[in-house]
């Protein structure tokens, strides 16, 4: 299902990890002192939308033919539905969408300073687009948003009713991020230039190929990490072309199971065993010779799967118990937002694997992606 909200990524949890020899990836080839931090270090770029959630009744869900739990994207008959739920019940608004849901996580994890995750997305000149902009504020984020009058601000509805989520997600202005508009203004690409990390969801290859590829050159060219994650099934079918286009700047590559396993039967990689699916994805043809290709797949309670120099490691995670759950939505986000936030202050992998499944859990504890107002992370 093509929903930026959802988390197509598997739960993760918090694991304690065990290794003997700490991997470790620095984020630029003349790093001054490991884990210093500066504004703008971790650039995202992605699809925008705006959570609209609320717990509703059974006719509401009727009224607009929802199932309880589900997610679907909002056709015509739906128009009306989110300036209803707005009106009619008690509302909650979140900055969400798949990328901009990463980089929130990871200055939460960061803490201080404050903008070291920058953030570029399209949004439309209306109320909801003033809300995001807050939101994001809210959060930290330094998001630079391209702000149009052609499509109103995408938005996600969830409809809650009891232990239920229905979403509905109206893409609308997030489709809209033109690259000659905004990415190519000087104010605009000197953050991208100040980046040291960045990272794209796959989303947004739906979006607006050319911009994926300006960054990740320049990410290339500058020896910085580019990543990139596979998001949704059909981004490696529907979608591939501009896929492959993009993997060789990808230095480290993000997805579930699922995901990698449809990726390896769109590649031709006649296996469907995750490590050698890691180890395939790796060794795919790559600009950067310098930074050897990370591959990163979570798969649930069966642990997250990275690719290590010349080996294959499977990292455990430990289950939770199903009464703590509240909400997988943005586990998988949260998941690489914790990630990043080693990533960028130059940790282990091994740091930045335990960083993400620590971020996933706090993440599926709570209504959304959303998280208590500080991390309890060392």
């Amino acid at each position: 299902m093509h929903l930026h909200i959802i988390s197509i990524l598997n739960i993760c949890f918090r694991s304690r990890l065990t290794s003997e020899t700490p991997t470790y990836i620095c984020a630029n080839s003349h790093v001054s002192l490991p884990g210093t931090l500066h504004q703008n270090a971790l650039f995202g770029m992605g699809n925008p939308l705006l959570d609209i959630c609320a717990v509703v009744d059974k006719d509401f869900l009727d009224k607009y033919g929802l199932k309880p739990n589900d997610q679907i994207l909002a056709e015509d008959k739906h128009k009306e539905m989110f300036e209803e739920m707005v009106k009619k019940f008690k509302v909650e608004y979140h900055a969400g969408g798949a990328t901009q849901n990463s980089v929130k996580v990871a200055q939460w994890m960061i803490q201080k300073p404050h903008k070291v995750a920058t953030f570029f997305g399209c949004i439309g000149k209306d109320r909801f687009g003033e809300i995001l902009k807050e939101k994001a504020e809210e959060s930290y984020v330094d998001a630079h948003y391209y702000e149009q009058s052609e499509e109103p601000t995408g938005t996600c509805a969830a409809c809650i009713t009891g232990d239920n989520r229905s979403l509905v997600a109206n893409l609308a202005a997030a489709n809209c991020y033109k690259k000659d508009k905004h990415l190519d203004l000087e104010e605009n690409w000197k953050l991208v230039e100040k980046a040291k990390v960045y990272y794209i969801a796959g989303f947004f290859l739906t979006v607006s190929l050319e911009s994926i590829l300006k960054v990740a050159k320049h990410a290339s060219d500058n020896n910085k990490i580019f990543s990139l994650n596979l998001s949704a099934p059909f981004i490696c079918q529907a979608f591939k072309e501009s896929l492959m286009k993009v993997m060789p700047y990808v230095d480290i590559l993000f997805g579930n199971e699922t995901e990698a396993a449809t990726f390896a039967r769109e590649q031709g990689f006649e296996t469907k065993d995750i490590e050698e699916i890691a180890k395939k994805a790796q060794n795919l043809p790559k600009v950067n010779k310098k930074r050897q290709r990370i591959a990163v797949f979570t798969q649930g309670k069966e642990g997250t799967v990275m690719t290590k120099g010349d080996k294959v490691e499977t990292f455990p995670v430990i289950q939770t118990d199903q009464s703590d759950i509240v909400d997988t939505n943005g586990a998988g986000d949260a998941f690489v937002g914790g990630f990043l936030s080693e990533l960028v202050q130059d940790k282990s992998l091994e740091q930045c694997i335990r960083a993400g499944h620590y971020a996933a859990n706090v993440i599926i504890r709570q209504a959304g992606c959303t998280f208590p107002e500080k991390p309890d992370f060392h």
